[in-house]
């Protein structure tokens, strides 16, 4: 299984500064991709809690601080050389696809074709108000993106006509390193999510979940994708998971070896939640990768 770990990026570890560097020693010490988050604000009064929150604590208070993804994502690519760069996830319908093409194509370039795009809805609709997109139409939106990307990553020449985008037919001279583009992760806990990564990804951005609760929602991608042709073994799970804080060494690397033994491709663990700094982050990261590579 691939062993990754959240890129300094929010809360106390939104440090541009620190980026270059903890993905250097990150890839030195053996990790094999790193990850970003997407946040485009906090409000004071949300209109949705975070799952598993309260009223009283509606997120997780590092969300108040957030570099941007790509930027990050950026700044780790000219640093290193091997390891894959993800997103768990990149809320889709937020983008004009035109211009997301254009960012997503550039990062493939610059990481010499190491880019994993990893999509998702979000969840919070202030965000959704906040850059004009609709809420209510979010997976059909997403939908219109993956054919757009489709097509700027396939074809020489590209137009679109859909229901919220209009692309004039033109060249497309940008092309990504990696044939037919970089593999298109899906993120949701839902059972329509599933179905769209079966249907038309290349993998599921998923969350350590209760037991049970995952290979359920594999299941449900597997049989999608075998009912629309598509070869269900060649999809691939990426899972994120996010230690409270204080967890140990021994803890975390206990949870992703269980990870390990659902038979998972990746599992990445993002440790802005759990501990203060990049520096702590690295030093805990490297231990857990320790014990599950012993």
């Amino acid at each position: 299984m691939e062993i990754g770990i959240a890129l300094p990026q929010y809360g106390t570890h939104a440090r541009a500064d620190r980026i270059a560097a903890f993905a250097r020693d990150a890839e030195d010490a053996g990790f094999d991709s790193f990850w970003v988050g997407d946040r485009a604000l906090t409000p004071v009064a949300p209109s949705d809690l975070y799952p598993g929150h309260t009223p009283e604590n509606p997120y997780p208070p590092q969300y108040k601080t957030f570099l941007d993804p790509l930027t990050v994502l950026t700044v780790a690519a000219g640093a290193t050389s091997r390891a894959r760069l993800g997103m768990s996830t990149l809320n889709g319908p937020w983008y004009p696809p035109a211009l997301l093409a254009r960012s997503l194509t550039s990062l493939d370039q610059v990481s010499g074709g190491r880019l994993d795009v990893g999509l998702g809805i979000g969840w919070l609709r202030d965000e959704y108000t906040a850059v004009g997109a609709d809420f209510g139409r979010r997976g059909a939106l997403l939908d219109e993106l993956l054919d757009v990307l489709d097509g700027i990553w396939t074809r020489e020449e590209f137009g679109h006509e859909g229901p919220r985008w209009t692309i004039p037919v033109s060249y497309v001279g940008l092309r990504p390193v990696q044939p037919a583009g970089p593999p298109v992760y899906l993120g949701g806990f839902s059972p329509a999510a599933l179905r769209r990564v079966g249907r038309r990804a290349a993998g599921w951005v998923g969350a350590v979940l209760p037991p049970g609760a995952a290979e359920g929602l594999w299941d449900v991608a597997r049989r999608a994708a075998d009912e629309a042709g598509r070869d269900p073994e060649a999809l691939r799970r990426q899972i994120r998971h996010n230690p409270a804080p204080g967890a140990t060494a021994d803890a975390i690397a206990g949870v992703l070896s269980g990870v390990r033994d659902t038979g998972a491709d990746g599992c990445f663990v993002d440790l802005q939640q759990s501990v203060d700094s990049p520096e702590e982050a690295l030093e805990l990261g490297v231990k857990v990768l320790g014990l599950l590579r012993g």
